[in-house]
């Protein structure tokens, strides 16, 4: 990981930065140095892991996020899952190991875009242990959007304590992040087809980090301005008889 092994000042925990990924190479050139410099200088270990879906289905967030976890179990105690366009500014944000509960940083009162209260996406930290209890995410939102709510039912049924910054804690707000977002070069793929639209306001028993089906085809280290990441491309499956909408046009 990065970090030096023999100061102890950096402490014991190793951080997996998992980002689910797909045609965004210029965010990727600044999203990776922008990272190891921030983390670096708050003296946290990390990895850095790309998971680039590489296979023709619409985008899949949740399932990208499932196999990050199944990736990094194996060289971090705890993720974090990061969006590749918001980019922490203010040094105070708190990344250490979230030992009390999964640590919401891009919270509602932050984030430049989001603002109601259940919402847990943009950056979100667990332990392996959180991820593990609550099983991951659903495998069943193909598309843009919403499973990240469903996730936060998940937190919630599982009796874990979602923590965030205090008010007062971070005074930035809105200019917290950097949200390197174009919704002209980067449209979103917010289809609802077949019953998607209906499945999504549903809690998913079915599917989570145990049921993603997928194949990595390969995994690159890519150094980029100096900064190592771990690209790994991915090919998830999909089960046309539970989720036909995997796909961007109906047939």
């Amino acid at each position: 990981p990065q970090g030096p092994d023999d100061d102890l000042s950096w402490g014991p925990h190793v951080l997996g930065v998992v980002v689910p990924y797909r045609n965004r190479f210029e965010e990727l050139l600044e999203f990776v140095p922008h990272m190891n410099k921030f983390l670096s200088e708050k003296k946290i270990r990390h990895r850095i892991f790309i998971m680039n879906q590489v296979d023709k289905h619409r985008f899949n967030r949740a399932s990208l996020l499932n196999v990050g976890y199944l990736v990094a179990r194996n060289e971090c105690d705890y993720i974090v899952m990061h969006d590749v366009d918001l980019l922490p500014l203010n040094s105070k944000l708190f990344y250490g190991y979230p030992e009390k509960g999964p640590f919401h940083i891009s919270s509602p009162h932050l984030h430049p875009k989001y603002h109601y209260r259940t919402f847990v996406g943009g950056i979100l930290m667990m332990t392996l242990e959180q991820f593990e209890k609550v099983n991951g995410l659903s495998n069943k939102f193909w598309g843009w959007g919403r499973e990240d709510d469903e996730l936060y039912q998940r937190m919630m049924e599982a009796g874990l304590t979602l923590y965030r910054h205090g008010k007062n804690a971070i005074t930035t707000g809105y200019n917290t992040f950097k949200h390197d977002h174009d919704p002209q070069l980067r449209k979103r793929d917010y289809a609802r087809l077949y019953n998607q639209k209906k499945e999504s306001f549903r809690r998913d028993r079915d599917t989570g980090a145990d049921t993603v089906e997928y194949t990595i085809q390969s995994k690159r280290q890519l150094m980029i301005d100096g900064t190592p990441c771990t690209i790994v491309n991915v090919e998830l499956h999909c089960d046309y008889d539970v989720t036909p909408w995997c796909d961007s046009k109906q047939s």
